[in-house]
Formats: structure tokens, sequence, C-alpha cells
């Protein structure tokens, strides 16, 4: 029986999804420090509820990131400090993230986390590691989608230059 047969989990990680573990991982402890930051930043109930859906989501991306890596052998990334609590009516009004703001950025950060979930999917040749990074990524799109949503509710949306009128087809 070769290497890669049997269990996933007791098949080795190429260094590809170490990798991938490790910096997804050091990611997601970022991305919660800046989560933080934006929810004192933040005056829309609705966007804080969204902020605290990502929250919750790099929370359990950290969880099963750092389990695999551990069981593997490898140290996990280090978590970074939670930030001290602020009320937003002292955050100075020219230092102040709008909801605006947030908003875009966090739809940036969920499309980018998309991208590299994808990419790490199609790399992986653990089965258990392409399964939970596809599992990632069906969630990081519902939170995209609501983030979409409430984007376009709250009059936020920017959208590129759209196409109004139907063009007649040209006859050759």
């Amino acid at each position: 029986m070769g290497v890669l047969n049997g269990n996933p989990k007791d098949e080795p990680l190429h260094y590809g999804e170490i990798f991938n573990l490790w910096t997804f991982s050091a990611a997601a402890k970022m991305a919660i420090s800046t989560y933080q930051a934006y929810h004192y930043h933040a005056g829309d109930k609705d966007l804080k509820k969204i902020i605290d859906d990502l929250m919750d989501q790099a929370q359990h991306e950290i969880k099963d990131c750092d389990k695999l890596l551990k069981n593997n052998g490898f140290t996990p990334p280090p978590s970074l400090p939670d930030r001290p609590s602020v009320k937003m009516e002292d955050i100075p009004a020219g230092a102040r993230f709008s909801d605006q703001e947030i908003a875009a950025a966090l739809s940036s950060g969920v499309s980018l986390s998309l991208v590299v979930c994808s990419q790490i999917m199609g790399m992986s040749i653990r089965e258990d590691i392409g399964m939970m990074f596809m599992k990632i990524h069906a969630q990081m799109a519902a939170l995209g989608l609501a983030l979409l949503k409430l984007n376009k509710e709250k009059g936020w949306l920017v959208p590129p230059p759209l196409e109004l009128k139907k063009r007649e087809p040209v006859h050759a």
C-alpha cells in the first residue's frame, strides 16, 4: 500500500498544504484584529452583525487550520492580542472609517478569501483539506451575498459602469 492510500488523515501533508494552512490561519488571525477595529468604527447595526458573523467564521477557520497543523507536528502562527474596547463616539471624525468604507473593505476581503479557498482546493491532494476549504468557501460565499444585499439596501454599493440600454444586434 502506498503513502497516499487509505484514510486521508493518515496521509502526509505536502509542503503546499502546510504553507496554505499556516498562512490561512495567520490571515484569519489578522482578520479578527481588523474586524474588531471595524466593529468599533461601525455605526450600522446590520453591518455590525455581519462583522460579528465574519469574526465567528474566522474563529472556526483558525480552529480547523491550527488543529490540522498541530496534528501533523507544525506550530501554528501566533494570534494577535485583542484590541482594547473603544466607543465609536471616542474615535475622532477624521480617523473613523465610515460604514460604507467598512462594507467595501469587507466585501473585498470576502472576495479574496473565495479565490484563495478555490486555489487551495485545487492544489490539495488530501481530500479532508479540500473538503475543509470547500466548506469555508461556501460559508464565505454566503457572507459575501449578505454583504452584497446590505450594500444595495444601504445605498453603499458603487457599481461599475452599467449597460442600461440593450444594443441592437448588428446584421452582416
